[in-house]
Formats: C-alpha cells, structure tokens, sequence
C-alpha cells in the first residue's frame, strides 16, 4: 500500500459526504447543510455538515474526518496489542439522520478506513463501516426495501456477505441492558482487509453509495405522513435508546473521544431532543407495541 492507495480512499470520502447531502437537502427542499472545518492539534482534521430544523429533517449531520496519530487510544487496541505504539491515520464519513415525522426512521450510516504503521513492521490496516435504521412505526415494505438494498450492495462479493454482515449488525446495535436491538438492523463490519486492498476498498464503496439508495424511497414515502402529539411523545422516547447506545456502546464514539477527536463532530449524532419516562411499556396492541413486539427482534427479513 503507498500514498496514492491513501488519496484515492480520502477522495472517494470526501465525494460521499457531498452525495448524500446533496441527496438529503434535496429531499428535505427548505434547509441547507452549514459546514463547519475543524483541524486536531496532533495531526488532521474533518469537515462537519449539519443540518436543522428542516421541513424533513429535524437534524442530520455528515460528517468526514481523517486524523493522524502517534499512538492509538485503548479503545482500538485493547483487544490488539500489535496495534500498540504505531503511527496511524484513521479517516471516514459518519452520518445520522433524526428526521422531524415519527413515520420517518432515523438512519446511521458509516464507512472508515485505518492504517498503523511501524517501522521495520509491516502496515496493518482495514476498512469498516455499514449502515443501519431505526424506525419507530415500521412498515414491512420498507424493513424489506432496506434490506433488499443492503443484500444488493453485498452481492457482487459472495453470498455470505450479506447474512454475515447482517448478523454482524444485529449482535452490533443490541442494547443488554434493555434486550432489545436498536432498530432492525442492516450490514456492519470491521477489520476487512483479508480480500486485499482492492476488493476491500470496492466493497466499502458499494456500502457508502448503497445508503442514500436504502434510505430516501423511505423518506419519500413517509415524510407527509399525519400524526398526533402521541406518536411525536413516542418518537422521543425511543430516541433516548439511540443515546443510551451511542454514549454507552458505540466503539466509534469511543474511539473519537478517547483520540482526542472533535467533541462537537462526535457526538453530532446525539437527536436535538429525547426524553426518559421511568418504567415505561406500551399498551397491549397500540402500534408501539408492534415496535418491540414484532420489529426490535433479530430475523431474517429477506427469504434468502
């Protein structure tokens, strides 16, 4: 791996966050992303987009960062110790959408690639990433089109891809502590680097180009849907799930604050508002309650 294998990964990045967000300013057609360049005082930096308060999207962040370092933070090589005292650049676009109609799924998308490097020792590095949703009042139609596209973007890589990818990201967005997924799911991986560089860099790039594809038809078909104060309380409430993972599970933001990454650009993907009600259930047959009964369970959604 040289220099050029490095810009081709950094332009390819930097390309994807302008797509979806052009994607996304054009789907919401009132509000704009406002960015926002930030620089790290041990080596690189990262552009945050954000966009509020918009007619479709309450607050979506894309943001690309690409940081270098001396040492890794323990997040990172905890579980691997030949990561330990090597240069690395670490760089990535991550995106969460927390849209403005409880019809709408929120959405996560992330695709990553590290390299650590040690003189008189061969580079170590890797691709990562995936994408996932988060709906509150799921439709089946759309649970399949989301998976559909997932299945779709892993293909051309062989037929385990996709169910191992799958169920990588259902044992991934699992919450313990309240034995339910954070939503239904979609690809997530980590560590690839055993197709080679080439192969590894294609797949990653069908993962970033797949997501507008899995998630605007979604958008489209949800966004004018009515609905009452009851289902915006319920949307709120779930959105407390999607702190209590972020700040207690996530590697990715683990691995931002234990680096000394940009504080604001990490933790972007917190919702503008959530809310916690003690002891709290659905009531037996409400619509919230086909959320936990049927759709925050891992299964197979696609006859494959």
């Amino acid at each position: 791996m040289n220099t050029d294998d490095i810009i081709k990964v950094k332009d390819f990045l930097l390309n994807l966050q302008d797509q979806i967000c052009l994607a996304l300013e054009n789907e919401d057609g009132t509000a704009k992303f406002a960015e926002d360049p930030w620089e790290r005082p041990e080596g690189g930096g990262g552009r945050s987009r954000i966009l509020e308060n918009g007619e479709v999207f309450e607050q979506a962040g894309v943001n690309f960062s690409y940081v270098r370092g001396i040492n890794l933070p323990a997040s990172a090589t905890a579980k691997r110790p030949e990561l330990v005292n090597r240069q690395f650049h670490a760089m990535g676009v991550s995106l969460v959408i927390h849209p403005k109609n409880p019809y709408v799924p929120t959405s996560h998308a992330n695709v990553r690639f590290l390299i650590a490097e040690k003189e008189g020792a061969p580079a170590i590095w890797w691709f990562g990433g995936g994408f996932d949703l988060t709906p509150f009042y799921p439709f089946n139609e759309d649970v399949i089109h989301w998976h559909t596209t997932a299945l779709n973007a892993c293909e051309p890589f062989g037929q385990e891809v996709y169910p191992t990818y799958k169920k990588w990201c259902d044992d991934y967005f699992y919450l313990p502590h309240r034995h339910e997924t954070r939503g239904i799911g979609g690809l997530f991986f980590d560590d690839l680097n055993e197709w080679g560089f080439e192969q590894s860099f294609a797949f990653m790039q069908s993962v970033g180009n797949h997501y507008t594809k899995a998630y605007i038809p979604i958008v489209q078909k949800r966004k004018d849907t009515p609905y009452s104060e009851r289902e915006r309380q319920f949307q709120l409430y779930r959105r407390g799930r999607y702190v209590e993972f972020n700040l207690v599970y996530d590697r990715g933001t683990l691995f931002g604050l234990q680096s000394n990454g940009r504080t604001e650009s990490i933790l972007m993907s917190m919702p503008p508002l959530a809310r916690w009600q003690y002891n709290w259930s659905p009531e037996p047959g409400s619509p919230e309650a086909v959320l936990y009964e049927r759709y925050l369970k891992p299964q197979n959604w696609l006859d494959i």
